[in-house]
């Protein structure tokens, strides 16, 4: 009981310290860092009964993975609103990164075939692919009203949409990439990454959470260049341009 009352006071702390510097800041996220803290509680309780189920029954997993990948795209595709057809562009690009890494990682196998090892993989890259989608969309909707004029100037001597937009395209693209770039690059030198510390917890030697940490990795960034390099596609011929 102890252990429980230390863990909500710890969460309390961190998270009005979070809360008054934002408010201090004036950076106006007060109640956005309340609501995601106390849904991120809930949601991880419930998340933990219900895996206990799909431990049992395994076929489940597949209704687990269905649920991980509907929200994530969701929430991806709620950043980019303004977008035209962004859900569509979202479900493809984030679905085909997704199932072409934990098909790899399933079928060889990669890793131990298992429904712990299913479903963790795809829930982290599931997570991976919804940021690269968030970001690769949110560049190129910046980029168009950055460099509007660039781009009615291809379309003015002719261009069609794709052509004049593909420059801001593959630069949305690239720097999608850079978070999983530079965690990759500096994993054991600067963090020591959520799976790799999770498998330890859960009892695996040091190479087997090593082996596990970099398929991860891996993994993640083949899922984010299949995401953003299709998800730039999908929107790269925008029949309006966005305000600037």
């Amino acid at each position: 009981m102890t252990e429980w009352v230390h863990l909500a006071v710890g969460l309390a702390a961190l998270l009005m310290i979070a809360i008054g510097v934002s408010y201090a800041g004036r950076l106006n996220r007060h109640r956005d860092l309340l609501v995601a803290s106390l849904r991120a509680v809930l949601q991880l309780a419930f998340v933990a009964v219900a895996l206990r189920g799909v431990f049992a029954a395994p076929v489940t997993s597949i209704a687990v993975v269905a649920v991980m990948f509907t929200v994530a795209t969701w929430t991806a595709a709620r950043r980019l609103r303004p977008t035209e057809a962004a859900l569509a562009a979202v479900m493809l690009s984030c679905g085909a990164g997704a199932s072409v890494v934990i098909a790899i990682i399933v079928a060889l196998p990669t890793l131990d075939r298992n429904v712990r090892n299913f479903v963790a993989v795809s829930g982290i890259v599931l997570g991976g692919t919804m940021t690269a989608a968030t970001l690769a969309g949110r560049h190129l909707g910046e980029g168009l009203r950055r460099r509007r004029d660039e781009v009615e100037a291809w379309l003015s001597i002719g261009a069609t949409p794709r052509q004049a937009v593909r420059e801001v395209a593959r630069w949305a693209a690239s720097e999608a990439l850079v978070p999983a770039l530079d965690q990759t690059r500096t994993v054991g030198l600067v963090t020591l990454p959520g799976a790799f510390i999770g498998a330890l917890l859960g009892g695996a030697s040091a190479v087997e959470a090593a082996r596990f940490q970099i398929v991860v990795l891996v993994g993640l960034l083949c899922a984010e260049v299949i995401t953003v390099v299709l998800l730039t596609y999908l929107l790269g011929a925008p029949r309006q341009l966005p305000a600037g």
